[in-house]
């Protein structure tokens, strides 16, 4: 790690030249056109900031040394820089006659950048410059000469420590991916615009407001320093059933792992065969229910079909045994239920992510047993059989991240902090560092946004059936193993799978790669229709008809790998939702009156309570 030995850091060394011309460059911007010098109480004022986030700092660390938080550790940044600790010193960076030309290339993209600002003439011409970043797009980047140098150093640095990794020699090619990993999140930390006194936007922020966007951004930082998490939307700002999660429907039926939701119908005739949706059980159900206009569930039933939901239970202590063979039988209870509900022979069934990797392993161990019927089609949003490619989230699988997640689940069940953390860090410009700038270096309030606030909806997982996920499928990759794994006393072999499937995959994906999911067209001997959506994880699923974004790639030849896919595919504007209903209703178009049992709550149908439920609020 730089700092524990005599290796140079060069990031220290780089920033010192141009971070001193920026302490250079403050005073002379209080003085900019249009402001006044310094008055008595200004300076009075600015003393008063000082004393105020002093005493905030002091008051959150007095509590924080009474009431420790294990969640603060693990996000705390030396924790994650600390995974670069033993490949550092493998980096051609230490080699002598590398650091010399990393000094030579850097010393001429100084001349580079000062020369252009001397041909302009004036800092008013923004002189053209070498490297860009969406990061840096305001003007004041570009603007004078000071924070030009800082940036462009940053890019050129990122950019030579990226290149480096490929240059280790002797690495193995899972640990050059880790240190891909690394390096790219210790480069995305140390971006200038991540520290006030390098950042020309947060500067002229703090003088126009007196410093008042610190304290506004302390109070923010603070708060979710409390909370352990990092806040994205305005708290408060949803209420589940009233504003968000609003598809009319029922509770049907529960046990302890999940509750089932029935929907109302809004056509007098329905599919005869319902459909069975099962949401990842580490988020909340309704990313599929956000709103009307976004509502994959609400969509969903104005196509006449009757739609089921099940909303698993967040994990606590007394879900400390539940493991892997709880939720493939909680699947197949629930697919049984709905077929005595509705007097029907089987199922339609969707897999979102984990629970669509869970599905594949019931859907073997229905074909085992012989019942394979009970489900007439299935489709997988996002979901992974086969881990050999499951791309960043592998670096979280070895032994040493395997322990630490152990050691923090005392209590039998994982804290959601944490996850959402680990998530957030597989995009850390977009969904950390973007928000440090704006929340707690701007000081700007919190937006009204639905998915941020989903997205931050934490949910607790089983200790139990977490570790062994993240080593059995992640790590070993053992359910394209025939056989290798079993579940409520049933060997999983996934090529028993002849049920016909619909598989959606995000082009850019980075929690399920479409790599990855595509994989599972290997392993299933029934028919499957694979489609690429634009976009990744959520964006990609959550594509409404009339949003009119994005687009999908559909190939009907015989492709025998992803980059076949792509090369013969032909590509469709906007969402694959239309494809997938012309899907379905290609399996069984036959229909029936919308009454009775199809109808939640209705005469003699005794009911639990309104969707959303229970389930779905607990904490």
């Amino acid at each position: 790690m730089p700092g524990d030995d005599d290796t140079p850091d060069p990031f220290t060394n780089l920033y010192e030249g141009p971070a001193k011309m920026v302490q250079a460059f403050f005073a002379p911007m209080a003085a900019m056109p249009g402001r006044d010098a310094l008055a008595p109480e200004d300076v009075q004022h600015w003393a008063e900031v000082g004393t105020r986030l002093q005493a905030m700092w002091l008051e959150f660390m007095t509590e924080q040394n009474s009431q420790p938080d294990a969640a603060l550790s693990y996000l705390d940044p030396a924790r994650w820089m600390a995974l670069a600790q033993g490949w550092y010193k493998q980096m051609p960076l230490v080699d002598p006659q590398r650091q010399k030309a990393l000094w030579d290339e850097s010393f001429a993209l100084w001349q580079q950048v000062l020369g252009g600002f001397s041909a302009a003439g004036t800092s008013d011409n923004t002189p053209e410059l070498p490297y860009k970043d969406r990061r840096f797009a305001d003007d004041r980047w570009r603007s004078h000469p000071a924070f030009a140098l800082i940036h462009q150093t940053y890019l050129f640095v990122a950019e030579r420590l990226n290149a480096m990794v490929d240059d280790i020699h002797g690495l193995p090619e899972d640990q050059r991916e880790k240190l891909r990993f690394t390096t790219k999140a210790l480069v995305e930390a140390a971006s200038p615009a991540n520290f006030p006194f390098t950042n020309p936007v947060v500067m002229e922020r703090t003088l126009e407001t007196r410093g008042e966007n610190l304290v506004s951004g302390m109070e923010h930082m603070l708060a979710d320093m409390k909370r352990g998490q990092l806040t994205h939307t305005k708290l408060g700002a949803f209420s589940l059933g009233e504003n968000i999660a609003t598809t009319p429907g029922k509770v049907v039926f529960e046990t302890e792992l999940f509750q089932l939701i029935q929907y109302s119908p809004t056509t007098e005739k329905v599919l005869e065969t319902p459909l069975v949706i099962f949401p990842p059980w580490i988020n909340r159900f309704y990313i599929l229910d956000l709103n009307p206009k976004k509502s994959f569930v609400a969509w969903a039933v104005d196509q006449g079909i009757t739609v089921f939901m099940v909303s698993w239970k967040s994990a606590d202590a007394s879900m400390k045994d539940v493991v892997w063979d709880d939720y493939i039988r909680a699947q197949i209870t629930a697919i049984d239920h709905i077929r005595a509900r509705l007097d029907v022979d089987n199922v339609h069934a969707i897999g979102y992510c984990v629970a669509g990797t869970t599905l594949a392993a019931t859907l073997a161990i229905l074909a085992r047993r012989g019942e394979a019927d009970k489900v007439a089609s299935a489709t997988f949003f996002t979901a992974q059989v086969d881990f050999e490619k499951a791309g960043d989230l592998l670096h979280f699988v070895d032994d040493q991240q395997l322990a630490t997640i152990e050691s923090l689940s005392p209590e039998g069940y994982l804290d959601g902090r944490y996850m959402a953390a680990t998530f957030n860090l597989l995009r850390g410009t977009d969904l950390i560092w973007n928000y440090v700038v704006s929340n707690y270096l701007l000081g700007e309030d919190y937006p009204e946004f639905d998915l941020l606030y989903w997205n931050g909806d934490t949910t607790n997982l089983p200790a139990k059936w977490h570790q062994a996920y993240l080593r059995e499928l992640y790590r070993d990759n053992r359910l394209v193993q025939p056989d290798s794994l079993e579940a409520d006393g049933t060997p999983i072999d996934l090529t028993r799978i002849e049920t016909p499937t619909y598989v959606q995959a995000g082009r850019e994906d980075h929690i399920a790669p479409a790599e990855s999911v595509w994989r599972i067209t290997d392993h299933l001997r029934g028919p499957v229709r694979f489609v690429l959506a634009g976009s990744g994880h959520i964006a990609g699923v959550i594509n409404p008809p009339d949003a009119q974004k994005y687009q999908y790639w559909i190939n009907d030849g015989a492709p025998r790998s992803l980059e076949e896919f792509q090369s013969g595919a032909t590509e469709h504007k906007g969402s694959w939702w239309p494809d997938w209903i012309d899907w379905i209703k290609g399996q069984s178009s036959d229909q029936v009156p919308a009454k009775g049992k199809r109808k939640p709550g209705s005469k003699s149908d005794n009911v639990i309570e309104d969707a959303p439920g229970r389930y779905v609020k607990s904490r």
